[in-house]
Formats: C-alpha cells, sequence, structure tokens
C-alpha cells in the first residue's frame, strides 16, 4: 500500500509540475503585456511615416503587437552589430503592420531575427520547386526561412523605413514569406479565412502571376516588381510591398488583386497616405 501512496503522491507532483511549466510562460506574458508600451520606444516608433496616419485603435493595437513581438522573438547582430532597441522597435512595427486588424498568431513559429550591417549571403541551401537543391549565390537583402529564422540587412531596413511610398520594403517583403509559410509551405497561399477564398485568392493572384511573367518576357514596364515574377511565393511578396506602399497605384491598375489582398489584410493603406 505504500508503493501506491508514493506512486500517486509522485504523480501528482509530476502532474503539478506539468501544469506550471504550462502557467507559468502564460503568466510571464501576461505581466509582461501589462506594462504600458515604454516611453522611449514612442520617438522610435514616430518616425515611421504611416504611423501618425493610423487611427488611434490601430495605433494601440499596434503597440500591444510590437511589445508581444519583442517578447517572444530574439534578435542576434551578426558580424559584430550591436543590436539596439531602435533596430528591435522598427523592425517589429513593420512586421506587425501586416497582421494589423486580424486574428494572427503573431508569426508563430518563428523564434530568431537575425541582423547584418548590410548586404550578406547566405549559407542555407535552397530548394527550388522541383526539388533540386542548391547554394544560393550573390549578396541578399533579406531572406526568411522556414526554420523559425528571419535574416535581414540594417541598412536596407533603414532606407525601407525613411521612404514609405517606393514599393520597395524588405520587412514587409520576408514577413510577407512568413505569412506565406504559415499556410504549409512558400507557395504563394498563406492562411485564409474561408475555404471559399482560397478558390478566388487562386484565381485572382494566378491571373495576375501569370500576366506578370508575360510581360516580363516581353519586356514590358510593370507596377508589380519584376522579381515577382520568379514564383508565387515571391510574388505574394512583392504585391504585399506594393498593397502596403503604393496602394492607390495598385488599386488604380490592379483593382482586382487590390481587393483580393485587403480582404486579407483586412486594412486599406490608401487611408494613411499623407495626401489622403
Amino acid at each position: 500500500m505504500n508503493n501506491w501512496i508514493w506512486l500517486g503522491l509522485a504523480i501528482a507532483v509530476l502532474g503539478l509540475v506539468f501544469c506550471l511549466s504550462q502557467a507559468l510562460p502564460r503568466w510571464r506574458f501576461e505581466r509582461a503585456m501589462a506594462r504600458p508600451f515604454p516611453a522611449d520606444w514612442l520617438p522610435m516608433l514616430r518616425r515611421l511615416p504611416f504611423y501618425a496616419r493610423l487611427d488611434e485603435s490601430l495605433q494601440a493595437e499596434l503597440r500591444r503587437k510590437i511589445q508581444a513581438f519583442l517578447y517572444r522573438k530574439r534578435f542576434v547582430g551578426c558580424e559584430g552589430l550591436e543590436v539596439t532597441d531602435e533596430m528591435r522597435v522598427l523592425i517589429a512595427a513593420e512586421a506587425c503592420l501586416l497582421i494589423l486588424n486580424r486574428p494572427s498568431t503573431l508569426y508563430r513559429d518563428l523564434k530568431w531575427i537575425y541582423i547584418y550591417p548590410s548586404t550578406f549571403r547566405s549559407r542555407q541551401p535552397e530548394r527550388d520547386e522541383v526539388g533540386v537543391v542548391s547554394q544560393p549565390s550573390g549578396s541578399l537583402l533579406g531572406v526568411s526561412w522556414s526554420n523559425g529564422r528571419v535574416v535581414l540587412a540594417w541598412d536596407s531596413v533603414k532606407r525601407g523605413c525613411a521612404d514609405f511610398e517606393d514599393g520597395q520594403n524588405v520587412v514587409l517583403h520576408e514577413f510577407a514569406h512568413q505569412l506565406d509559410q504559415e499556410g504549409g509551405g512558400a507557395d504563394g497561399a498563406p492562411l485564409l479565412a474561408t475555404r471559399a477564398a482560397y478558390g478566388v485568392w487562386s484565381r485572382v493572384l494566378g491571373r495576375e502571376f501569370e500576366e506578370l511573367q508575360r510581360a516580363v518576357e516581353q519586356g514590358h514596364p510593370t507596377l508589380i516588381d519584376s522579381y515577382g515574377a520568379t514564383n508565387p511565393a515571391e510574388f505574394f511578396a512583392v504585391i504585399t510591398e506594393l498593397f502596403y506602399e503604393r496602394p492607390a497605384a495598385m488599386q488604380s491598375t490592379h483593382p482586382e488583386l487590390f481587393a483580393t489582398l485587403m480582404d486579407y489584410f483586412r486594412v486599406d493603406p490608401r487611408n494613411w497616405r499623407a495626401d489622403a
């Protein structure tokens, strides 16, 4: 009987330890989120052109998501770069812009963000659409991996923060890839709200992708960056940059594509324009 009592006690202790191991991280997170948004982060946030143009409710939501993002993600400086609060806040703000005003896992699978001073070379092998693995070549401004890592060049991040109207933004691009990968792979189709939405997405984005490929092959100028013709994953990342940074031009020239992205992101960046 004593052995059974000890066994019961051991099971009870193990159960208590397990419950605490589950509850403690949540308690710590909730305690961190209960703190006010740090006052010294606000000037950094206000440097972003779009922030002042958000309504108060979206500003408050963005601040909350930035706090949660920075609590859960780890930043690493590369090649001697010292990571500062400015780097963390600006990257988090643009990443969280993509998940504003809609349900989100807050990039659940993402754990690490590596920052290089400038362009870098990837050491991660790449697999193409037919399964061929190769070592990437050339200098990169950013890269998004499905193993919980994003890599960014800080000078490119700063350029994107300073000019939010040129349709080029490395943070928006790489975090669009993270959203894409939440859908089960980098295929240009992130998680959508309904089954019917996938049909619309496939029809609209598939047609626009093919039209971009034809235009690039024929040497015609395009509003959508030609890099988007590489594959559906890059197409989604490129049009995400365009949607947030040049929404009026996108709506004018690609109205159905713009409407499809507006349904997905649940915001209208045209309202954030200085001349709106």
